[in-house]
């Protein structure tokens, strides 16, 4: 949203411009409840989440500094609190933490097994099984079963990955705005995102065998 649209829009929520009100609602809800979801158990309490997220836009309208983007403020209010249900409901361990402890591990993007030694006579370190070009997000949830399978491996990431893909491939939010609301250092992010894009790929190749024998 350009930003003399988005003042303007604000100066009509400040109103109490019902119909502006309801603008924002049907523009962020949906991504609201998927943002929720990567934070609580049910969707029914992702919803309770997203309703608490509408009620503190309300309350903290006049507040709003607009330091950052209308978008990222009212996201940043969902995470804030469905952080806080989810520690409350499952969780031990703040999403902040959850996120540094999964960007620090020590943790090969690729299963080693899928490079030669590093003792091979011709190709050191080489791909021993390469991965095949797959679908991007985009492109392959024009297919189904690709679309499905994406979504899936995607399901069955840590939380944070599944978070910063999810807002990354799946929404198409820029980094900068992911960073922001998940509370991310630049850095993290992108070796968040980086696994998660490995094991999605790893996901497909498996499912579609789309894996081939690159040298001998």
């Amino acid at each position: 949203m350009p930003w003399g649209d988005e003042q303007a829009l604000v100066t009509r929520l400040r109103a109490g411009d019902e119909a502006a009100f309801k603008e924002l609602i049907d523009t962020y809800s949906a991504s609201l409840l998927g943002v929720a979801r990567l934070y609580v158990d049910s969707r029914s309490v992702a919803e309770e989440v997203v309703q608490e997220t509408w009620l503190g836009v309300l309350r903290g309208l006049d507040r709003f500094e607009q330091r950052s983007s209308l978008k990222t403020w009212i996201f940043k209010i969902l995470t804030n609190i469905a952080s806080s249900r989810g520690m409350r409901e499952r969780r031990i361990v703040p999403f902040s933490a959850l996120a540094k402890a999964e960007a620090e591990e020590e943790a090969a993007a690729v299963d080693p097994d899928r490079f030669l030694p590093a003792d091979h006579d011709r190709w050191p370190h080489h791909w021993a099984l390469g991965p095949t070009r797959w679908e991007t997000p985009e492109e392959g949830l024009l297919s189904r079963e690709t679309g499905e399978q994406i979504l899936e491996a995607i399901e069955a990431l840590p939380p944070v990955q599944r978070a910063v893909i999810t807002l990354r491939d799946v929404q198409g939010w820029p980094s900068s705005e992911v960073c922001e609301t998940l509370g991310l250092s630049e850095g993290n992010q992108r070796v968040l995102l980086h696994r998660a894009r490995s094991k999605v790929r790893g996901a497909l190749e498996q499912h579609f065998g789309a894996a081939e024998l690159t040298v001998a």
